[in-house]
Parts: C-alpha cells; sequence; structure tokens
C-alpha cells in the first residue's frame, strides 16, 4: 500500500516530466481537461488540470471533472512514476477511468510519451 504523500510525490514527477515534454505540450494545447485521481484503500484525492498544454496538479477534488481516475494506492503510485503502464490494470479491473473514450485513449498516450512502454 503507498501513503497518500507517495501518490502525491507520483503525480508531481508525472506532472514535471509532461511539463518538460514540449511535443506533449504542443500536441495537447487545445486539449483543456480537469483529471481527478482516487485512491480506493487510503484517503487521497488530486486534481490534474490540463490548460493550454500545461498540467498542474492540487490536492482534493475539482467540481465537474472530465476524467476520474480511480485505482488502490500502490497502482495509482506506480502508474505514475511510470513503473507499469495503465493498460494492465485497466484491463484486469483494478483501475478503472471514468470519462469518454476519447479522453481515456488520449491520457493512456500521454503516460506512453511520458515513460514508454
Amino acid at each position: 500500500m503507498a501513503t497518500h504523500e507517495e501518490i502525491t510525490e507520483s503525480l508531481k514527477v508525472f506532472t514535471e516530466n509532461y511539463n518538460k515534454n514540449e511535443r506533449l505540450k504542443i500536441m495537447n494545447r487545445d486539449w483543456n481537461r480537469i483529471v481527478v485521481v482516487q485512491a480506493t484503500d487510503v484517503d487521497s484525492l488530486h486534481t490534474l488540470t490540463l490548460v493550454d498544454g500545461v498540467v498542474s496538479l492540487k490536492e482534493g477534488k475539482a467540481n465537474n471533472p472530465d476524467l476520474t481516475v480511480i485505482s488502490d494506492s500502490e497502482t495509482l503510485a506506480d502508474i505514475f512514476y511510470g513503473d507499469i503502464t495503465p493498460t494492465g490494470p485497466y484491463n484486469n479491473g483494478t483501475l478503472r477511468i471514468i470519462g469518454s473514450e476519447d479522453d481515456i485513449i488520449r491520457l493512456d498516450f500521454i503516460s506512453l510519451m511520458i515513460w514508454g512502454e
């Protein structure tokens, strides 16, 4: 089990790596989205906000998210640290992503662009 602090740190690493990737920022400059990340086994809730190609992170839940990413703390930390891809947990049901199919695919693509396979 990961702690709230470990999830926060993994999301910071993800945010920093995303924002250092100029190609991703250009590709997503018109994809403005709010993504809530929620752990199921610890009290941990974060919001990633993508505006004009730049991602920011804050603790807590935003109103009206476009995507909600839900999983156990360890899976979330592993995904956002880049230790695992979201595909396996998504396919076996331990990772749930609520949102449009297009947004889910875009989020998966962003993860692959940052961490590779």
